[in-house]
């Protein structure tokens, strides 16, 4: 394998505009609408490059599939994992566990979004 393993990921959702807003507030950024191949999903991309290196991925609404912890976990990359763990609460969410040292790893954070998803945000250990 030449690259990190992962090269998508959904995170399902009930509702979506609730779930759009909650990503939207928390992770500072723009979610745009990814036209579906199928008739019963909804996607809502996060920003990506399919040439950068990382996954690319989307919220989606589809029947049949429900949200909730417990399952695979995703984490977004960030500056400083605080920064973004300090809009969770406010976006409609819960903090599960605030910025925590990983060691020579750096640092987490862990969220539960508007739909019962948990979901984690990455800092390096070189933050600034």
């Amino acid at each position: 394998m030449r690259s990190n393993p992962v090269g998508w990921f959904e995170i399902y959702v009930e509702d979506m505009e609730r779930a759009t807003s909650f990503y939207e507030a928390v992770l500072g950024t723009k979610l745009e609408k990814l036209e579906a191949t199928m008739e019963n999903l909804q996607m809502m991309a996060f920003p990506m490059s399919m040439e950068s290196a990382g996954a690319a991925g989307a919220l989606c609404l589809m029947d049949g599939v429900k949200p909730g912890g417990g399952g695979t976990l995703v984490y977004f990359s960030s500056d400083d994992c605080s920064v973004e763990a300090a809009q969770i609460e406010a976006a409609g969410g819960k903090v599960q566990m605030p910025k925590t040292s990983i060691g020579q790893y750096g640092y987490i954070a862990m969220g539960i979004d508007t739909e019962g998803n948990m979901f984690g945000i990455h800092s390096p250990a070189t933050e600034s």
